[in-house]
């Protein structure tokens, strides 16, 4: 299993240049937002428990083998996307709003890594998904 270090290093190789780092810090809170609004909004329930809690659980966990840091940022991130959710929800339709915010930034995302020009992380390997909310807090 990689480290925090090693992930940020191979993340980093492809988010070298300025303007794609700046998008990047925009884009990747903004699909983050979107996905953890989707899983909450699934209408599955287990029990007491929403079917995309358990998925949004399931990666709290992974994030806690990074280290407690990493944990608390994206559960510190997970906390203010709940909040923004409602607020948003108050608003208008979230699901519409989810899917607008999510189909931007990544045309933002695609944008960025056609100035960097290289592709992005995850078409090597999918869990790079999973650090470039925590690469945008901390590069």
């Amino acid at each position: 299993m990689k480290t925090l270090d090693q992930w940020y290093a191979e993340y980093s190789e492809s988010h070298q240049n300025p303007t794609n780092r700046k998008i990047h810090k925009i884009c990747v809170p903004a699909i983050f937002f979107s996905v953890v609004g989707f899983l909450i909004l699934i209408p599955l329930h287990l029990g007491p428990i929403r079917f995309g809690e358990l998925i949004i659980a399931v990666a709290l966990g992974w994030y806690l083998t990074l280290g407690f840091k990493s944990f608390l940022m994206i559960f510190g991130q997970v906390i203010a996307s709940y909040i923004l959710l409602y607020f948003v929800g108050h608003l208008m339709n979230p699901a519409i709003a989810l899917a607008i915010i999510f189909v931007i930034a990544w045309m933002g995302q695609f944008y960025g890594h056609k100035i960097e020009g290289k592709k992005p992380s995850f078409f090597k390997d999918l869990q790079f998904l999973l650090i470039g909310p925590l690469w945008v807090w901390t590069h």
